[in-house]
């Protein structure tokens, strides 16, 4: 194999002076050797650290780099000419300055006006970087000055919030050193920032998804499947299991809207081939910051032959828990402390939900070395109990979802439960179900031609890794094994609740809270200082994180308790989650799918704190 193929160092954060493409690799703006600092040196740049930008001064440009990562080239939004953006480097009690200018060529595809939004972070309205909401966005030739405290440490991500710049190459790591001793030791400090890369416009992409939104599920069950699943089944439970799916009109192997039959997977913005490799010594202790920056992609995550032990979450300290296996939803992020030794290379292997694909890379001793790679696992199925129909006998009629008495809806359809008697019970018990011993839904999904299905029976599935990891062999991480390491920073129960549904029709790739496109729903008001408690509740048959600016999410166990701090809060289908919001920032925020196609599809609200 050519030495090509596994890259040379970059000239510069800018734009290259020659093109070093080649099928399934680009080097493009990313450094070669990104993330190759032990931690005592991780706040110096170095010629092999150009990627990284440390201080409370920066100058972010954001244009278009050509990059080529399947063998054609195509125009990426870059922040200094870098695919990811640089990774920037904070310390907690300073006050960032970051010169934010717009350099996209007049014929962009990607629009005239940019933006970043910085993800997780603790800051005035104004700073939020979300256009028509906390500002008028960055136009051609401007630039926007954005200045705020820096109050919190751990791992964050940057990205646009302006069109589908997000999807062609607009995020990076953000990096904020605690001002407290971390709970925990390391030597070599590393950022894994997994994406997706599509070489087609990304509003082309929104356009299909819109017209064919099963365009990349080829998995589809065949004739042969359903003699396979009759003879494990029985006939009957077989012809009544494709009734209702087909009742829905919805596939069971549909786990993800896009796929590896139209992305590239990337970590730290190489491919496979390109085989990122962060260094080690045998017996050191290495951090790895595991970041989901793609648009649509729910990756899973292993080392074969490590442990990893989960250190933090969303920037957050939990207790330790060690795993085999995590699934990180789209925007979240985990921090894992993994002992390498015993062998010279280890491979970072990261697969899609729904099985198409795969991204990886090592960890090695030197340079050139690879691991072997773990084969996909086999696609996954769904069944009515993962879209929260569980115990729905034979005779249901699917087509009656929803038809049941719904109860009056306020804000616009999100339910406030505050006369209900809810508070202090967590929102999960007694409020489960309403009568018939079913779920309760908003009445503005009745008769709703953007809603094609509702859960009756959800549930917290807090214990539950999900759709695909269970009982695969390997230890997996789920939400219940993540507790905060602290307590409850707020204490105070919630004065009230608000519950809203996630809803949305599969065949229209049509999207919304309650049944209500953005465009259409009324704002969802805070008071400023209240601790309220929000619930969840997914309708569909998709997973979605959901993220709320501005403020922390709190999410309860299933008995009302604090139990860990996000802030982005992962759906699963048929899932009854709840977490509490302390309303301490004023002002207008965004509150979203963080599917990227899907906030653009309608699953986006605003919420406005108010004194």
């Amino acid at each position: 194999m050519s030495s090509d193929y596994f890259g040379f160092p970059a000239d510069g954060p800018h734009q290259p002076s020659r093109r070093r493409f080649v099928q399934g690799l680009a080097i493009g703006g990313a450094v070669a050797g990104l993330g190759l600092w032990p931690r005592q040196s991780w706040s110096q740049t170095s010629p092999g650290n150009t990627n990284v930008l440390t201080g409370t001064q920066f100058d972010l440009v954001i244009g278009e780099t050509p990059m080529n990562f399947t063998g054609r080239t195509r125009p990426a939004v870059t922040v200094n000419g870098s695919l990811p953006a640089p990774i920037l480097r904070w310390r907690e009690g300073t006050t960032v300055n970051l010169r934010v200018s717009n350099a996209l060529p007049a014929n962009s595809i990607h629009g005239h006006m940019t933006s970043i939004h910085w993800h997780g972070i603790l800051l005035p309205a104004s700073m939020d970087g979300v256009p028509g909401m906390s500002f008028d966005g960055i136009h051609r030739g401007d630039a926007y000055q954005y200045r705020f405290d820096v109050r919190q440490g751990g791992t964050y991500w940057y990205h646009s919030h302006s069109a589908f710049q997000e999807q062609a190459g607009l995020y990076g790591a953000l990096i904020i050193d605690p001002l407290e001793p971390e709970p925990f030791s390391y030597d070599r400090d590393y950022v894994v920032l997994l994406s997706d890369w599509t070489d087609l416009a990304p509003d082309a992409l929104f356009s299909r998804l819109k017209k064919m939104s099963d365009h990349d599920n080829l998995g589809k069950r065949t004739v042969g499947d359903f003699m396979r699943d009759a003879q494990k089944n029985g006939l009957a439970a077989t012809i009544e299991d494709r009734k209702m799916w087909g009742e829905m009109r919805m596939t069971p192997t549909d786990l993800s809207d896009v796929n590896a039959n139209t992305y590239t997977y990337l970590m730290n913005g190489t491919t496979a081939l390109g085989n990122w490799t962060g260094l080690f010594r045998s017996g050191e202790k290495v951090r790895l910051r595991f970041i989901n920056g793609s648009a649509m992609t729910y990756f899973d995550v292993r080392i074969p032959g490590l442990k990893m032990t989960v250190v933090a979450a969303d920037g957050q300290y939990v207790h330790p828990v060690t795993v085999d296996e995590f699934r990180i939803a789209v925007a979240e992020t985990f921090d894992v402390i993994v002992e390498p030794s015993g062998q010279d290379a280890f491979a970072i292997f990261a697969q899609d939900m729904g099985r198409t694909g795969y991204v990886s890379g090592t960890l090695a001793v030197r340079e050139g070395l690879r691991a072997p790679v773990p084969s996909i696992d086999a696609r996954v199925i769904l069944t009515m109990d993962d879209m929260g129909h569980g115990g729905m006998g034979a005779g249901h009629d699917m087509a009656t979802m929803g038809k049941e008495p719904a109860v009056p809806s306020t804000q616009a359809g999100a339910h406030d439960m505050s006369k209900m008697g809810a508070q202090g019970t967590g929102a999960m018990t007694g409020m489960d179900h309403g009568a018939g011993g079913m779920q309760t839904h908003p009445a503005s999904e009745t008769a709703n031609p953007l809603v094609d299905m509702q859960t009756m029976a959800p549930a917290p599935k807090l214990d539950d890794p999900g759709i695909g990891l269970r009982d695969n062999g390997r230890k997996v991480l789920n939400y219940a094994m993540l507790k905060s390491a602290f307590a409850d920073p707020d204490g105070r129960d919630p004065s009230r609740t608000v519950e809203l549904h996630l809803t949305g029709h599969m065949e229209k790739f049509a999207w919304s809270f309650n049944g209500i496109k953005f465009a259409s729903a009324e704002p969802l008001r805070l008071n400023y200082g209240e601790r309220m408690r929000i619930v969840l509740v997914n309708d569909t048959m998709m997973t979605h994180p959901i993220h709320l600016h501005g403020m922390w999410s709190d999410v309860e166990d299933e008995h009302g308790n604090f139990h860990v701090r996000k802030h982005t809060v992962d759906m699963p289908p048929g899932a009854k989650r709840s977490y509490r919001v302390r309303a301490d920032a004023l002002g207008r925020w965004a509150y979203h799918c963080h599917l990227l196609y899907h906030m653009e599809a309608g699953m986006m609200r605003e919420v406005r704190v108010e004194e």
